[in-house]
């Protein structure tokens, strides 16, 4: 199978964190602050959303996908489908979305790897 570009499979990305926030969301529902969702949301299931993507280059439409996936859940957890209104309130919650954060961890893993020396690479080809 030949390809041009690496491609990351997004699906179990998804599911993980649907599976995740669905979970917290039927634990704590409407009873808990929002502020209290979203902290256990951002702690418990952006993590699953954005596991080892620092490694794969994704594409906009790739990061779109992952923001969607949280713009889903705002619009389920406020009831709205006015994208205005759940950009206030993530800028209100200082809510960052997946692509700001799968950006900001691909920074760090790039610095993380510059300094190793790439010693990991060489030591899995000189072992054979």
């Amino acid at each position: 199978m030949k390809s041009r570009s690496f491609k990351c499979c997004l699906s179990n990305h998804r599911k993980a964190f649907y599976r995740s926030a669905n979970a917290v969301f039927g634990k704590v529902g409407r009873v808990a602050s929002e502020e209290v969702t979203l902290q256990l949301i951002n702690r418990k299931c952006i993590p699953s959303l954005l596991y080892g993507l620092e490694a794969c280059p994704l594409v906009k439409s790739e990061l779109c996908s992952l923001d969607f996936v949280v713009n889903r859940f705002f619009m389920k957890m406020f009831r709205t489908s006015n994208m205005d209104v759940i950009s206030q309130c993530q800028s209100y919650f200082d809510f960052k979305l997946p692509s700001t954060l799968w950006f900001n961890r691909v920074k760090k893993f790039d610095v993380k790897y510059a300094t190793c020396g790439g010693s990991f690479v060489d030591y899995g080809t000189s072992v054979k």
